[in-house]
């Protein structure tokens, strides 16, 4: 099936061609979306393309904006059409015919949004643990934020690459050979591999203190280890293959898939390469045996001026920035991205902007553009816990497996007491379903950049913006279609025919669904879709107060009932943007 174009673009689409009409062709280059009005007493949609004419021609917006609505032609979706203020050209849509346009929306194979990014691909590097220690809240953010963008990407048509760029080299793994060889416990290994070489690692800090030349021999083995020693490399690949495993069991039920795993390690190769091209471009400079890319102080980005970013230590060893320039070049290589995404914490934002800027360098001294690929670090704000809503000890970090299990144990709970009757693997499959949605819902609806205190009773509860209200407004639809009889996917939804203010309401936002699923994707905020479909469950149980569905002989009206079904194929595809799976029953 063919794109079905959105609201806002269409009504866009009409006043770029009445102005092209009314003599001014040419002059709007680019179709700029019209926007939903704040205020429904003037209209559903409009256009501020009258602005921008007028400025072009010199002239009075107002005038011209008449001008413009006198070439408007009728459209099936608009019923009636005003210019309001100083030149705003207001639209007001025929509900029934919005029904029909959401009906075409939810049957496409896009449900409606924009593929803007088709023939376009991505690179999202995300999630990024440390071998050898299991994830914590700490990796969270960047998992879930960084899988919400995977899936809005795909969602406007972008070919995605996630790469998960795990820390996978470096004098942590000298260390902890070393306590290998000191202190493995087989047994404890073969009972959980991960939670031992945790403690080796943490044993490792102890001893040091102590015995200071263990530091010594853990470079030692270290620097045998990158020069490819066959017993530390075996040790280092089992290390990787454990820590993978157990990445894996928290991925999938988090429901994050990655295309690729290029840690560290698969760069260390370029890695000198990358310093004696900087040195030869004159980008790098010596200072006291260290290699160095030196800032200026009239660099046209504020935040790297009189700033050094280190690329070789005067010991040899290479840095994080060198990696990442490495890779830089790589995925270019490689996959040709019209975008790169980094989702880190904010405390990254300097250290990001300094490579950008060194690679902007470096690209132009070789003779290449820097204009066919955008790089964004996508930052975000800290994860904290209220005080006592986890049993830890003083000072271990929170798993994110443990949150997890909270999550999840928290919500069978409530599944338990209000759905008694229910089987009990149907009971554990839905509280595994509304727990992870939970978590993964309480992080995305929030602005990335804000700072989030996870508040497990605001997460699990039925009221306000979470998971539960939308998963059990999604469930409501579904077993308003059961009761009836009724299977969705033959349901003719033709008959949508909104009368009701509170029908009106619900196609509208039904029918603004894409729009905001493409300004999500570029703007990088998922908050924005979990906004949305809060608001349209508010119009939801709105329309269910106001609206009767099923009649008291039990019939259902025609209309009504196929806007419970748009409805449920809106929150279908927008929680699945989320990664939150729909639930048919609660």
């Amino acid at each position: 099936m063919s794109q079905v174009p959105t609201l806002a673009a269409l009504l866009s689409q009409l006043v770029v061609d009445a102005a092209d009409r009314a003599g001014h062709a040419g002059v709007l280059d680019t179709v700029e979306p019209a926007t939903p009005t704040n205020n429904p007493k003037f209209g559903d949609y409009q256009s501020n393309h009258a602005f921008r004419l007028g400025k072009a021609l010199r002239t009075n917006p107002r005038k011209v904006a008449e001008t413009v609505k006198s070439e408007l032609t009728d459209h099936p979706l608009v019923d009636r059409i005003d210019v309001a203020g100083p030149g705003f050209i207001n639209f007001h849509l025929n509900p029934t015919a919005v029904a029909a346009h959401v009906a075409l929306q939810t049957a496409s194979s896009t449900a409606g949004i924009p593929q803007a990014g088709a023939n376009h691909t991505v690179v999202i590097d995300y999630s990024s643990p440390n071998v050898a220690k299991r994830m914590h809240i700490g990796h969270m953010r960047s998992t879930i934020i960084g899988n919400a963008f995977h899936r809005l990407y795909e969602a406007c048509g972008w070919t995605v690459v996630a790469d998960n760029h795990i820390g996978d080299w470096g004098t942590q793994f000298g260390k902890l050979i070393v306590s290998w060889h000191k202190d493995l416990d087989k047994e404890r290994f073969a009972a959980d591999p991960i939670a031992e070489l945790e403690r080796l690692y943490v044993a490792f800090g102890t001893w040091a203190e102590e015995d200071p030349s263990l530091a010594d021999a853990a470079r030692a083995e270290t620097a045998k280890l990158q020069a490819g020693d066959e017993d530390n490399t075996r040790l280092w690949k089992t290390f990787i293959e454990i820590s993978l495993r157990e990445f894996e069991s928290v991925y999938q039920r988090l429901g994050v898939e990655f295309d690729v795993t290029l840690g560290e390690s698969f760069y260390n190769d370029a890695l000198p390469g990358v310093v004696d091209s900087l040195l030869d471009a004159g980008i790098a400079i010596e200072d006291d045996s260290a290699v160095i890319i030196d800032f200026p102080e009239d660099h046209p980005v504020r935040a790297v001026r009189n700033r050094k970013l280190v690329i070789r230590k005067s010991d040899g060893a290479f840095l994080y920035g060198t990696t990442d320039l490495a890779t830089l070049e790589y995925r270019l290589k490689e996959w040709s991205p019209r975008e790169i995404v980094y989702v880190t914490d904010g405390r990254q934002q300097l250290h990001f902007t300094q490579v950008f800027e060194a690679w902007k360098t470096w690209r132009t001294s070789r003779g290449l553009s820097t204009d066919d690929v955008a790089l964004r670090h996508s930052w975000f704000g800290t994860l904290k816990l209220p005080q006592g809503s986890m049993s830890t000890r003083k000072g271990n970090v929170i798993r994110l497996v443990d949150l997890l299990d909270e999550a999840v144990s928290r919500s069978r709970a409530v599944i338990d007491a209000k759905s008694s009757d229910l089987p009990d693997h149907e009971r554990a499959a839905i509280a595994e379903a509304v727990g992870i949605g939970s978590v993964r819902y309480a992080d995305l609806s929030q602005n990335p950049q804000s700072d989030v205190i996870f508040d497990w009773d605001r997460m699990l509860s039925l009221d306000g913006n979470t998971a539960v209200f939308l998963l059990y407004s999604a469930a409501r639809c579904f077993s308003i279609l059961r009761k009836v009889g009724v299977d969705a996917s033959t349901l003719d939804l033709s008959v949508a025919a909104p009368e009701h203010p509170r029908e009106r309401e619900l196609v509208l936002a039904l029918a603004r669904f894409p729009e905001v699923v493409a300004i999500a994707r570029q703007s990088h905020r998922p908050n924005l879709l979990c906004d949305h479909l809060f608001e349209t469950a508010q119009r939801l149980n709105r329309f269910y107060a106001a609206c009767r569905v099923i009649q008291k002989d039990g019939i259902a009206d025609p209309s009504r009932l196929a806007l419970v079904a748009l409805t449920g194929r809106v929150f279908r595809s927008g929680l699945s943007v989320l990664g939150i799976p729909v639930l048919e029953r609660m």
